[in-house]
């Protein structure tokens, strides 16, 4: 009977494997199908996805999200766990041990069977998550913070502690700081921010930085945040407000973040931009500054700290820093004068700078005391905040010395908040209204304005705004409280308030409103501003300037009836169809500025204007030509300015070119020329060639040399697309050609400070370049053939004149699309004034014109390029380029 018990335990897995398993083992050959299926449509899933994210991350430069790079993480894992699976159950197929009823194997393909029903779930599971990915990878994280602007602050340790104190508090989500302006809550909000640059120090996911101001802007405070997270513009630009919020919300919503709001005046809806609510949990942070405690009840801020003015210990070393050393010691006596003008301060840290910079040149206790005198005339004890600030900040503009320059003080303030103001554009502006009436010649009013504008930033009245290299400029701006005062004053202390009326972005304004506007001397309206239909004319019969610069402008009817004192019209990149015929009626318009407008035609009626200085026609589209005979019955006109206007044929040019040359007055001429006629008879005047300021050749055929008079007064000079153009050459008034070699200093371009030279295929030799020591912007484009910006000529005996430095002025290089170009100069140069340098597409160029053992500008701030041109790059002196290496970029365009 010993065979009984093995039967039996046979009999008994046998009975094992019945039910689910027996169930299992005999679907194992289709499950085996289905799972090679199923398999496969996952590894299509997968390929799909993982597409999908190589295309983001390559070509959006996205990183895939934690779930997508989990999920392709277990795909791989399950395909390989998959591949197992198949192998063994394969190998059990060849051995026949699916089909034995050895209790070993029966136990082995019950479980193997099982494993392949659990696999085929498994992996449809998995399929079917990769098949509902909505989003597969996000933006690339741009810093967590960015660096602001910060001088040393003095007096803001207390308020700065408190602050962050209450960072470090998972209690507290909104804070806002408060106080009267100029008393450095921007400043405390500045090094809030750059205390998270440390590195031991890394609270938030990101800190964004955004600029309020007024009116509130609700659009571009999301447009910055946007900006900020880095969400691609396709997904937000032209969208309405409630898109722009859903994108925010929904990056914001993931990540811990530290929203700080500069300059608040009114509460702003921050469900309206998109931040989702703080203080809830999620440790997220709002910090806010506003002048006003009723915003921080407004914006529901769970605390609220007020910056207090300065302490009079550190007042005093803030005034000292300021004024400086030189001053303070130039007599014993100022010392202790300065104390009694630092305590007139009242601590405000604004009002300390300002007054500080205005003493910097008093070096006498005389000139200490006389203005100490005239501090205190001010009343102290004002009722509001803004009072007690102007009635500080007036002493800097009383201080000013005479009255045209306390007039372009003034007119700054009809620019909005955070403006970036050109300044050309305001000095030219500032001739218009009269205000350098005493300088006949235009240039030599130009000098003068610079001259202002240097006074009012070193008074701290006007600031450094940014800088732009491409537009060739460095831009003003005018600080709110410095503007709010500048108001002020130029409505006489607020007792005549519609003297100057300025409006930005106000929507629509009322006839109502606008017939108040009867006493106005200087309208300025900007961005989204219109006027409703008035039923009557208006009446400005003391308005002596209208600034227009709205998205667009319907001229009710007869608005330039009543304008008895009008001066200045700078209706500039608005969109204006048809200019009313009675603005020939404006007997005394100097300045009319139409630039960037699109419109039919221009009124005949213009030719009226007698007393007109100004005509600014830049980027004009016209359907027509100008009206015959026009421009020169402007027998007052000083300048005219038509660059990168393109409508004229070579026919109409050459009458514009007669019709200026008839001009007494003409001094200041912008043109753009298109045929070798037109070039020539601007040369071959005398009278046109000495007053071109801008020069613009496009597309001149049969141009193959362009012969320039010297002495010059053109600033900028723009070569574009003269495919034929094969030589430069400089002409001295004496008529002695000069070659293009290092030039005699008595035979240059002094004025000019801009080149641009675009599309010239056969121009080789730009050593005509040297001719312009005080070049400030070089643009080289599209050139097939030019090897070098500047041949060193002294091999063949010509020197560089001394005192003659190349390239000792310039600010910006750019060198783009220039295949064959393998030196900017032979031999390395200091550059002094050098700040960015932009190479694109110069596969040749191997070596920069620096070196180590050169003082080189300190001024540089970026170098941009290809990684590839930047890796190829041969170096003599490895210390230069470990110098280099950290200001060099990728632009986004190369």
């Amino acid at each position: 009977m010993d065979f009984v018990s093995p039967v039996l335990d046979v009999a008994s897995l046998i009975c094992n494997c019945l039910g689910d398993r027996a169930d299992h083992l005999r679907r194992l050959p289709q499950n085996l199908i289905s799972l090679r299926a199923a398999m496969e449509k996952l590894n299509n899933v997968y390929k799909d996805v993982k597409e999908r994210v190589e295309s983001e991350e390559n070509l959006e430069k996205k990183k895939r999200t934690h779930v997508v790079d989990g999920w392709i993480g277990r795909a791989e894992a399950m395909e390989k766990e998959v591949n197992e699976l198949l192998d063994r159950c394969d190998e059990k197929n060849q051995k026949k041990c699916f089909g034995t009823c050895c209790p070993r194997n029966c136990r082995a393909s019950c479980k193997l069977a099982k494993m392949v029903r659990e696999k085929m779930d498994a992996v449809a599971e998995l399929q079917s998550e990769g098949s509902n990915f909505q989003e597969v990878a996000v933006p690339l994280p741009s810093p967590h913070v960015i660096e602001r602007p910060l001088e040393k602050p003095v007096g803001l340790d207390s308020p700065f502690r408190e602050v962050w104190g209450l960072l470090q508090n998972k209690q507290v989500g909104s804070i806002g700081i408060y106080g009267m302006g100029g008393v450095g809550k921007t400043t405390l909000l500045k090094k809030i921010n750059n205390k998270f640059l440390q590195s031991s120090i890394k609270a938030f996911d990101i800190v964004i930085w955004v600029v309020v101001s007024r009116p509130t802007n609700l659009e571009r405070v999301q447009e910055t945040i946007l900006d900020r997270l880095g969400i691609p513009h396709e997904r937000w630009k032209g969208r309405e407000e409630e898109r722009k919020a859903e994108e925010i919300r929904r990056v914001l919503k993931t990540r811990k973040f530290l929203l700080l709001l500069d300059d608040i005046w009114d509460p702003l809806d921050l469900m309206r931009v998109g931040i989702p609510p703080v203080g809830d949990g999620n440790e997220s942070k709002i910090v806010f500054t506003t002048r006003s405690a009723d915003v921080c009840g407004g914006m529901a801020a769970q605390k609220s700290i007020k910056v207090e003015c300065l302490e009079e210990k550190e007042a005093l070393s803030l005034f000292h820093a300021k004024v400086g050393e030189d001053t303070l010691n130039s007599h014993p006596d100022i010392p202790k004068l300065a104390e009694m003008v630092a305590k007139e301060c009242k601590g405000l840290p604004l009002a300390l700078i300002v007054i500080a910079r205005a003493m910097a040149s008093a070096q006498t206790p005389e000139e200490w005391e006389s203005n100490l005198q005239k501090l205190r005339l001010y009343p102290k004890d004002v009722a509001g905040t803004e009072n007690d600030l102007f009635s500080v900040l007036a002493f800097s503009y009383d201080s000013l010395p005479n009255e045209a320059t306390k007039s372009c003080f003034l007119y700054c303030s009809l620019f909005p908040e955070d403006y970036q103001i050109p300044p050309e554009h305001l000095i030219q502006l500032w001739i218009g209204e009269g205000f350098l009436d005493e300088y006949d010649d235009i240039q030599e009013a130009r000098k003068q304005g610079g001259k202002i504008i240097r006074m009012l930033k070193h008074a701290c009245l006007l600031e450094v705004g940014t800088t732009h290299f491409i537009l060739n400029g460095e831009y003003l701006k005018m600080h709110d409280v410095i503007r709010d005062m500048a108001l002020w004053l130029a409505c006489e202390k607020g007792k005549k308030k519609n003297k100057f009326v300025v409006k930005d972005g106000v929507g629509l304004i009322s006839a109502q409103e606008v017939h108040k506007w009867k006493d106005a001397q200087k309208i300025a309206l900007w961005n989204e501003t219109s006027i409703e239909k008035l039923r009557e004319p208006p009446r400005f019969p003391n308005t002596e300037t209208i600034i227009g610069r709205v998205t667009k402008f319907r001229f009710p009817s007869g608005f330039f009836t009543n304008m008895s004192v009008i001066r200045v019209l700078d209706f500039s990149k608005v969109e204006i169809r048809k200019l009313p015929t009675e603005i020939g009626n404006l007997a005394t318009l100097q300045y009319l500025n139409l630039s960037g407008i699109m419109i039919e035609y221009l009124p005949i009626e213009l030719k009226n204007l007698k007393k007109l200085r100004f005509l600014m026609l830049d980027w004009l589209r016209l359907e027509g030509p100008l009206p015959n005979q026009m421009v020169s019955s402007l027998s007052s006109l000083q300048l005219f300015s038509m660059k990168f206007f393109s409508s004229l044929s070579p026919t109409d040019e050459i009458m514009l070119l007669k019709e200026l040359e008839q001009l007494e007055h003409i001094n200041d001429i912008s043109i753009e020329l298109t045929s070798i006629q037109s070039i020539q008879r601007l040369f071959k005047s005398h009278k046109l060639s000495r007053s071109t300021t801008f020069l613009q050749l496009k597309g001149c055929r049969g141009v193959n040399q362009v012969q320039l008079v010297s002495p010059s007064c053109i600033k900028e000079l723009v070569l574009d697309r003269c495919y034929e153009l094969e030589e430069v050459k400089i002409i001295h008034f004496e008529k002695q050609a000069v070659p293009s070699k290092f030039p005699n200093p008595q035979c240059c371009f002094n004025n000019l400070l801009s080149v641009r030279i675009k599309g010239c295929k056969k121009l080789l030799n730009l050593n005509w370049l040297i001719h312009a020591p005080k070049l400030q912007y070089l643009q080289i484009e599209n050139s097939r053939i030019i090897e070098k910006v500047i041949e060193d000529e002294r091999s063949e005996g010509s020197e560089i004149e001394s005192g003659l430095s190349v390239f000792s002025r310039l600010i910006s290089l750019v060198l783009f699309n220039l295949p064959k170009l393998e030196s900017i100069y032979e031999h390395p140069l200091p550059f002094p004034s050098l700040r960015r340098i932009f190479v694109g597409n110069c596969p040749r160029l191997k070596k920069l014109p620096f070196d180590s053992s050169i003082c080189m500008s300190k001024k540089l701030e970026i170098i941009e390029g290809q990684q590839e041109w930047w890796d190829g790059l041969e170096w003599n002196d490895q210390t230069l380029m470990h110098n280099l290496t950290p200001i060099f970029s990728i632009p986004l365009k190369c």
